[in-house]
């Protein structure tokens, strides 16, 4: 975390000593108390709790601004008793799409930083216990200026965990104090100029974010081509524009559809199949049915899912059978006692089915497409969940091996 807090500190410093150019700029540096009301991800056994912290934005343009931001509570356990120290650190960038003078400022921004999740958690495998993270996080918000001094500034961010593939939410409202300064032009100019528009689609260059646009194109504000769907193809080359978002799609703005089988990608739940094979609406050729079950023996620490290589030699009993059966897939089935949350169960005996399926794909050589991981949590047991015993023989993984009918 100090490592980031000096990189903040430079780039501040650095913006701050940078020369002002061009037509008179008005730079504003503000001061942001605040407090927050923060969503967690479900894995990481915290609250949804209050906050409080301040950033520090420096405003350099009427549009751009840098933002370092540091925030940090108490915050309670959700199953058990006590709290987690939480500190958190961030780097921002800012884009107003009004200047200062405007009594209304919405924005847009992005950043990362890195979180102290505290040593007060008890231990829940990798998220559970203290450690720093690095997040990267996106949102957006408004600025109200009530004064030239003092603004109300509302805040909505998305912060997510790579590492982890975690994603919390935070709310903010806070008080902004503005201190002003303005950079006049110092070239001398006998009459004003009026900004240059190089490719002539009615947006100046200083704000044109697409320069190079054919003359007569229909533009945005931003100078770009519209683009409906938001899938990265302009509207006026989009041959699909109500692709969903996120979707993969082509230089048309169609979606992929990789095994050409009529059923796009984010529909195929069948993504090995062929040109010209019969299938259904989800992109499969027919119906499996189970012909072996092997349990694997297989164990994890207490609420993680990590196993590394310590099993290779139990989960290549798999590999083996499938490389003697070309014609079969496998689904690997994550298991668990009746123990604790539904949910949590569901997820974490999906992460431990996870965690075989990597093995069988990666170091055991097995197509990833004849393999897929199903965590069923408490819903399959094989035992009484009332005994010791019972629920030892429910905690388990198995590899079920299918051929279609």
């Amino acid at each position: 975390m100090n490592v980031m807090r000096s990189l903040t500190l430079t780039a501040l410093a650095a913006t701050l000593a940078a020369p002002a150019v061009g037509d008179e700029l008005r730079q504003t540096v503000y001061i942001n108390p605040f407090i927050a009301y923060q969503l967690f991800d479900d894995q990481r056994d915290l609250k949804e709790d209050g906050i409080t912290g301040a950033g520090v934005e420096y405003r350099f343009t009427p549009h751009w601004a840098l933002e370092g931001v540091y925030a940090s509570d108490s915050i309670g356990q959700k199953y058990v008793g006590g709290s987690s120290e939480y500190e958190d650190f961030h780097l921002d960038a800012i884009y107003y799409f009004a200047p200062q003078e405007e009594t209304w400022n919405p924005y847009i921004a992005l950043g990362a930083g890195t979180t102290d999740f505290g040593k007060g958690q008890r231990d829940l495998g990798t998220l559970g216990s203290a450690h720093d993270e690095t997040r990267i996080n996106a949102g957006g918000g408004f600025r109200y200026n009530m004064s030239e001094g003092i603004s109300i500034r509302g805040d909505l961010r998305q912060f997510h965990g790579p590492e982890d593939s975690t994603f919390d939410t935070q709310v903010s409202l806070g008080l902004s104090f503005a201190f002003n300064r303005t950079v006049a032009d110092r070239t001398p100019t006998s009459e004003p100029s009026q900004p240059s528009d190089s490719d002539k689609d009615g947006v100046p260059d200083n704000r044109d974010q697409c320069p190079g646009t054919p003359f007569g194109t229909n533009v945005n504000n931003a100078g770009c081509e519209p683009d409906s769907d938001n899938d990265g193809v302009a509207d006026s080359r989009d041959q699909c524009t109500s692709t969903p978002a996120g979707a993969s799609v082509n230089s048309r703005g169609c979606e992929l559809d990789e095994d050409n089988d009529g059923v796009v990608n984010s529909k195929d739940q069948c993504p090995g199949t062929g040109a010209g094979e019969t299938v259904d609406a989800t992109g499969c050729t027919g119906e499996t049915e189970t012909v072996r079950t092997i349990e694997l023996n297989v164990t994890f620490p207490t609420n993680s899912s990590v196993i590394g290589n310590r099993f290779d030699s139990e989960i290549q009993r798999v590999a083996d059978f499938m490389r003697e059966n070309p014609e079969t897939s496998v689904e690997i089935a994550g298991h668990s006692d009746s123990r604790g949350d539904d949910d949590y169960n569901r997820f974490l005996s999906q992460r431990r089915a996870d965690a075989v399926a990597a093995r069988l794909t990666g170091p055991l050589g097995i197509s990833a497409d004849r393999v897929s991981s199903v965590g069923y949590g408490e819903a399959e047991p094989v035992a009484s969940n009332d005994t010791a015993a019972g629920r030892a023989e429910n905690r388990r993984v198995e590899a079920r091996f299918q051929m279609a009918r």
